[in-house]
């Protein structure tokens, strides 16, 4: 989608912000998934390949019954912690999608800078997915550094106090020093 294709079909610059930034959450969700699953696509690829191939060295070491015993318990101690490490690494994909996520639906400027600020040590992600820990940090932040998040345009914005400017300048500071 493109801010000229907006504008053709009659839309104004706030309604094609609006709809623009609607756009950028969904793809920033959308790739996030794709993220995760590319990981697990890869990692898993990555452990069939060295399963294969350890597979076919035990075929070759298999020449007797206490190498291939040997050869087995090596075999499934390694691929035990394969799958712990493939395990922690979708984990941690996880979590740094769903982290993606929440701070998109918070309205941060940029993820990455904002990820500085965060203690990942706090922010857990449950069998469901829902973050924990994360939303009192991002309160935290807003609170002390709110130029990190969109806030979007300040309407009703009355300069000097409200009242309107006065035409003539030399006029408006007369009135100043007659006061």
């Amino acid at each position: 989608m493109k801010r000229n294709q907006l504008k053709d079909l009659g839309l104004d610059e706030n309604q094609i912000k609006a709809v623009m930034d609607l756009n950028g959450e969904d793809i920033n969700n959308a790739k996030s998934g794709n993220d995760a699953i590319v990981e697990e696509n890869n990692a898993l690829k990555a452990q069939i390949a060295e399963r294969d191939k350890d597979l076919k060295n035990l075929r070759k070491n298999a020449k007797d019954n206490e190498e291939l015993s040997n050869s087995y318990k090596e075999l499934e101690t390694k691929y035990k912690n394969d799958t712990a490490d493939l395990t922690n690494k979708l984990n941690q994909t996880r979590l740094a999608s769903a982290v993606d996520r929440a701070l998109s639906a918070s309205k941060v400027r940029d993820t990455k800078a904002i990820k500085g600020f965060l203690d990942m040590d706090k922010v857990k992600l449950d069998e469901q997915g829902n973050l924990s820990g994360l939303d009192e940090q991002i309160k935290e932040i807003r609170q002390t550094a709110p130029y990190i998040f969109d806030e979007g345009t300040k309407q009703n914005y009355e300069p000097n106090n409200g009242t309107p400017a006065t035409t003539d300048p030399v006029q408006a500071m007369v009135d100043v020093f007659k006061k």
